[in-house]
């Protein structure tokens, strides 16, 4: 079946956004060009789609990221051929990397033109092939309806990702008749949903054996809003649980059971939960390197339940005693239905002993180091007085003490670069989230490295009335470098010093480019600036924390050593006190 307008003819560009509008797709970020300028006229038009004229391609897909992750819906970028496309590129990595559902378009030259090198020609789905879900060249103006129609299909169901549409120009330009898919037929993508039976009883008889189970979760967790049937599978079992970096806030930090986050900047006790635990139920993750650490020592004594939408991921880090492929909101549901009135076994001495490490080695930052704020007390003094905001955080030091520190009591809240590590993610990245939910509070949490390659997109708040804050943590340096070159380079810094407290004047930065520019140096100006930046509601805002230089990231397990050689300082190990056990 499908869905003709009439007998009228449309040109490429006025069915792409015609197809846009069908979608449901109400804003698209991103910057015009030759190639794709025919598409800028219709689009320009539409009563329904909100174009935002963005500075940087690269700002235009992490905004997109971050609309999706907001909404739960696809986020749509667009550029043109050639350097307006390979900008994109950082923004589609790192949402392969971190599964989040965004539609790249993109202008190419006339097909008559392509592979002869022609002006701002460039292979981008070449180029892009292993950081898309899917890409496809369309060369046809009838064939747009079609291709728009499978990508939000793809982007947005099984494992989420970033999916390509490339359109000549002359696709754009010429016209057809506008024909509507009713359905989709997708030779090979059939994401399977729906877990095993057999494979839920047998998770379940795992459970009930063992004596120091764990629910290791990620994002997948927030992907499928997994969120009540986790707690309810929490409140039955009364497993501890460890949620990693992307799935902080899945289950609030204030249950009991929560013991943070794992990895490589994990507290002790999520770090001690998988390490000396005698069974994984892994949900929605992927066993990255930053979790376990030299893999041949993770968790040596567990056996694995993973379960997860995308097969690939099942066994390809960590050897797996039951696979369980499905939505992971079916599988959790799956496991409760099952478990609910089994006689499960008393997990009370495990659960003390990592309650134990979690009170003993939790974090208090104190205000000052040597004269100077310290960077830990500025974001928890931002997340006690902001509460359940949308929290961005760059990548970088900042991101950690975040990570730990932000008041994780609501799901879906948090929005980082897990995967791809992305510097330059946070300012876009919560300019998309505003736009996605324009009545919260979202703060950008960024260091000054970060924020001084994407913040040009504060004009784009300020000209949009966005009205994101933005807290840059000012320690004058590349932070997580610096703290690597402190420990492992002899103290040799080289080229990590910003000398950002002389240039650029970040306050005074702001204010140039339509935004608010505050400042703290002292405990009691951090609540004062925090405070006038929740007043301001109707443009952006930057905070600017100067912090101390060598604050460090504490607790850390070195790159490519064993969660076992944690440290929470220098030259200082945790006192796990095994006769807890």
């Amino acid at each position: 079946m499908t869905d003709t307008i009439g007998t009228l003819e449309l040109t490429g560009a006025q069915a792409l956004v015609e197809s846009l509008e069908r979608i449901g797709v109400d804003v698209v970020f991103g910057i015009p060009g030759g190639a794709i300028l025919p598409a800028y006229d219709p689009l320009g038009q539409s009563e329904l789609v909100r174009h935002i004229l963005v500075r940087h391609e690269q700002g235009a897909a992490h905004a997109a990221e971050g609309y999706a992750m907001v909404t739960g819906k696809v986020g749509v970028c667009m550029a043109t051929s050639g350097p307006g496309a390979t900008n994109l590129v950082t923004g589609l990595a790192d949402a392969y990397m971190d599964s989040v559902p965004i539609v790249a378009i993109t202008g190419q030259v006339n097909s008559t033109a392509i592979g002869t090198d022609a002006f701002q020609e460039a292979d981008i789905r070449g180029i892009t092939f292993p950081i898309t879900k899917h890409s496809f060249l369309i060369t046809r103006p009838e064939d747009i309806p079609g291709a728009i129609k499978a990508a939000f299909h793809i982007a947005g169901t099984g494992r989420p990702g970033p999916v390509l549409v490339d359109i000549s120009k002359d696709a754009l330009s010429t016209s057809a008749p506008f024909t509507w898919p009713d359905d989709l037929d997708l030779p090979g993508y059939r994401p399977n949903t729906v877990p095993h039976a057999r494979q839920i009883r047998a998770a379940a008889q795992k459970i009930a054996e063992a004596s120091r189970p764990v629910l290791y979760l990620g994002g997948g967790i927030v992907k499928a809003e997994a969120y009540a049937e986790l707690a309810e599978l929490v409140r039955i079992t009364k497993i501890p649980v460890v949620t990693t970096l992307m799935a902080r806030g899945a289950l609030p930090d204030s249950e009991p059971l929560n013991m943070g986050m794992p990895g490589m900047h994990g507290t002790v006790a999520a770090v001690g939960a998988l390490q000396r635990a005698d069974l994984l139920i892994a949900l929605g993750t992927r066993f990255d390197d930053r979790v376990t650490g030299k893999l041949s020592s993770f968790a040596p004594n567990a056996q694995v339940i993973h379960a997860d939408i995308d097969p690939a991921e099942i066994g390809k880090n960590k050897p797996v005693d039951v696979p369980i492929v499905g939505d992971v909101k079916a599988v959790i549901a799956g496991l409760t239905e099952v478990l609910r009135g089994a006689d499960l076994p008393s997990y009370s001495a495990w659960v003390t002993y990592l309650t134990h490490l979690k009170e003993k080695y939790k974090v208090a930052p104190e205000p000052t180091k040597d004269g100077l704020l310290s960077p830990e007390y500025c974001i928890q003094r931002l997340g006690e007085l902001s509460g359940d905001a949308i929290y961005a955080a760059g990548v970088g030091q900042h991101q950690m003490w975040a990570a730990h520190l932000l008041p994780f009591e609501k799901p879906g809240r948090w929005l980082n670069s897990g995967g791809a590590g992305t510097m330059g993610y946070c300012v876009p990245a919560a300019m998309g989230a505003q736009v996605g939910a324009p009545g919260e509070v979202v703060w950008g949490i960024d260091g000054d490295g970060c924020f001084q390659m994407t913040n040009q997109e504060l004009v784009t708040c300020a000209l949009n009335g966005i009205p994101v804050k933005i807290a840059v943590i000012n320690n004058e340096s590349l932070g997580m470098v610096r703290q690597w070159q402190t420990l492992f380079y002899g103290g040799r810094y080289s080229n990590t010093n910003l000398e950002s407290r002389r240039v650029p004047d970040f306050p005074m930065l702001a204010e140039a480019m339509g935004a608010v520019g505050l400042r703290a140096e002292t405990p009691e100006q951090v609540d004062e600036v925090i405070t006038k930046a929740l007043a301001i509601n109707d443009r952006p805002v930057v905070v600017e924390f100067v912090v101390h230089k060598d604050a460090m990231v504490w607790p850390m397990v070195a790159a490519g050593t064993s969660n076992d050689d944690i440290m929470i300082a220098k030259d200082l190990a945790p006192d796990w006190e095994e006769e807890v056990l």
